[in-house]
């Protein structure tokens, strides 16, 4: 049985523990509002965030567009072969476009939106349902998904299963909208068990193919956009699947997979993981997956007895997970209160970081842990800091070019005229007057808002060494200091 942590123990670091890895961290004042309110009210301000208003407008784009699918095909029908490719290559042009701005869009939810927690789980469950525009080549699909994923994202573990499997984007991902009797497409089937749901070992060859079976006529209305039950591709014959019998359909096949003990273990474990930084112990996930089971597999019930726990705070976990490219990224605008770089930047950033949103390697998603981190990746971290804190000077007409994704405008445009400035961090804002007054204080500050505790003592000389003897810093020095200390390597974990 978990323990809940002692009110004893609750404080400014388990505050900050918490907010850093239920959502991705922010200023001493939220950690402080956190310390304060106590252990249950702190879960409950960012578990319940239903209760938050949530404005965040959708992409314009972001909608069914029946017409705009019927009009590309019947152009693609009349046309030449030439006009159909040009056709083709505008299109996804567009659709580049539309996923550069998703991309932004989403991330500035992260950064500035009223719900951390929420979309720091609709970034956990994008990696376990791993699906990629690479593929599905549709903008509008890969939002829809990352809206399901917001919408159910500590709801109850069957519902989520069903809905992620009749997703457009997973349809298209795992090929489950060509499946149809006699010969059913196993992809979607053998990895719902493998990467989803059960984990290797817990289902034989014989429940892929007859979970295939189960689940033709799960397919895709291209012109609608939309999920469609065609009964006409299903097999009616009965079928034999994790040691049931009977003429089974797909919702069968996800029921059948939620009753296995395997699967309550399986994603409690994905969970801990997850948001702990280490797999659990098999006496942990089983305890974890108990309090899942009895509260009818429900998420949140979940989620609140695990970040209550002792266990959720031990030593071993603290200050311990590598920050993902996204976390750094979003975790370094709400700590410095800055804005994030225009979307195109972004998109770049977390690309060469290694985490490159809705384009997740391969079907397992990320490795996630010290994989993060390569001698090419920390430098790119190194060079992110420097832009974020420092900002950078960008030629007007360059961004432009990149933003409108056209690879022969970017090389054209002239790097004279007018130029933008990116990043940048206010020193007055995230400093009192009383801190900017004395060199020591500012560092002290420094430390206590990017990793809640002080540098190791070599660390901290090389600092002091190179800010000199000055008492006092100005603005340019601070920042210089914020790059730094987001340069070691204490601050690439969490």
């Amino acid at each position: 049985m978990l323990k809940a942590l002692s009110t004893d123990r609750w404080d400014y670091g388990a505050a900050a523990h918490l907010l850093n890895r239920v959502g991705f961290g922010g200023p001493p004042s939220v950690i402080t509002k956190l310390a304060d309110a106590g252990p249950d009210e702190a879960v409950s301000a960012l578990l319940d965030y239903e209760r938050i208003p949530d404005p965040t407008p959708d992409p314009v784009w972001a909608k069914p567009d029946p017409e705009g699918v019927r009009r590309l095909r019947d152009e693609a029908r009349n046309a030449s072969q030439d006009e159909r490719r040009k056709l083709y290559q505008e299109e996804m042009r567009v659709q580049l476009q539309r996923l550069m701005e998703l991309r932004g869009w989403w991330l500035n939810r992260m950064a500035n939106g009223p719900r951390p927690f929420q979309e720091k789980m609709v970034l956990f469950w994008h990696g376990h349902f791993a699906t990629s525009f690479e593929k599905v080549r549709n903008a509008y699909y890969m939002w829809r998904q990352n809206e399901l994923f917001r919408r159910l994202a500590t709801g109850n573990w069957q519902e989520l299963l069903a809905f992620a499997g009749k997703d457009p984007a997973m349809l298209i991902w795992l090929d489950q909208a060509e499946s149809r009797r006699p010969h059913a497409n196993e992809n979607y089937a053998r990895e719902n068990m493998e990467l989803f749901s059960l984990g290797i070992g817990n289902y034989t060859e014989k429940d892929v193919t007859e979970g295939a079976r189960a689940l033709t006529g799960w397919s895709l209305d291209r012109l609608n956009q939309q999920y469609v039950y065609r009964p006409f591709f299903h097999d009616n014959g009965v079928k034999t699947y994790l040691g049931q019998t009977g003429n089974f359909n797909g919702d069968d096949v996800i029921r059948i997979i939620v009753e296995q003990p395997a699967s309550a273990r399986f994603i409690t474990a994905k969970l801990w993981n997850y948001f702990a930084g280490q797999p659990p112990s098999d006496e942990l996930n089983n305890a974890l997956a108990a309090v899942f089971r009895e509260n009818g597999n429900n998420f949140k019930p979940l989620l609140r007895v695990m970040f209550r726990s002792e266990e959720f705070y031990d030593p071993v976990i603290v200050r311990n997970q590598v920050k993902s490219p996204v976390q750094w990224l979003v975790g370094a605008a709400r700590a410095l209160e800055c804005e994030l770089p225009p979307a195109i930047v972004c998109e770049g950033i977390t690309r060469r970081m290694g985490q490159d949103l809705f384009a997740p390697p391969n079907v397992k998603g990320w490795d996630g842990g010290i994989s993060w981190i390569t001698t090419t990746t920390l430098l790119d971290r190194y060079n992110t800091a420097a832009l974020l804190v420092q900002g950078m000077d960008i030629p007007e007409a360059r961004l432009e070019a990149m933003q409108q994704m056209s690879p022969m405008a970017v090389n054209q445009a002239q790097a004279r005229g007018k130029r933008v400035h990116v990043g940048g961090v206010d020193v007055k804002k995230i400093l009192s007057p009383d801190e900017l007054e004395d060199k020591d204080r500012v560092v002290a500050a420094l430390q206590h808002r990017l990793l809640q505790s002080a540098l190791k003592d070599d660390q901290a000389k090389a600092l002091d060494d190179f800010l000199g003897k000055r008492s006092k810093l100005n603005d340019a020095d601070i920042r210089a200091a914020i790059r730094l200390v987001m340069c070691t390597p204490e601050y690439q974990v969490t």
